[in-house]
């Protein structure tokens, strides 16, 4: 073997042919992926609200729920929100229902709750005001930036129809 053979470095020990290196790499790889996916259900998925009284509500659930199929008027409501929603600024929500002809409908009350995921002391509601029966609006100030949840319930007798949203505030991605 000559000196220039003993100095030349062995193909054989790089660290990538290691099966040591490699497990650690693909550990690596896996606990970053998680976490991207953890985010992603974080974002979009559900905010884990929870009732206080969920074993009441629970009661009879299939009944209930086939009986509000029964009662569905089959109205479209839509939540009317601006593009960009600043912090603590008062912004203006408009609530729309219409009937499946497209006839504007009216409603006994409209409440407006804003539920924040990360903190349930920041949930807050207020009532809707009729501009004209079948349009509501209100305006509201969120004290906290990012992801909030919004569901507009409108109340007619006893039937209760709600209306979910999730939105961004002081951000500018919308889902």
């Amino acid at each position: 073997m000559t000196s220039n053979e003993s100095n030349r470095p062995n193909s054989n020990n790089s660290p990538w042919r290691n099966p040591w290196v490699i497990g650690w790499i693909m550990l690596l790889l896996i606990v970053v992926a998680m976490n991207v996916v953890m985010v992603m259900f974080s974002m979009f998925g559900n905010p884990g609200i929870v009732v206080t009284d969920f074993y009441d509500r629970g009661q009879d659930y299939e009944q209930n729920m086939l009986k509000r199929q029964e009662r569905d008027p089959g109205w479209v409501m839509e939540i009317e929100q601006p593009d960009f929603i600043e912090l603590a600024q008062p912004t203006t929500f408009s609530y729309t229902v219409t009937s499946k002809e497209g006839d504007l409908v009216d409603v006994d009350r409209v409440v407006f709750y804003a539920y924040r995921p990360s903190d349930a002391n920041m949930d807050f509601s207020k009532e809707m005001t009729m501009v004209e029966p079948g349009l509501y609006t209100v305006e509201v100030s969120f004290a906290l930036k990012g992801a909030w949840d919004v569901l507009v319930s409108a109340k007619t007798g006893d039937d209760e129809y709600n209306t979910p949203l999730r939105l961004g505030v002081a951000i500018d991605w919308i889902p």
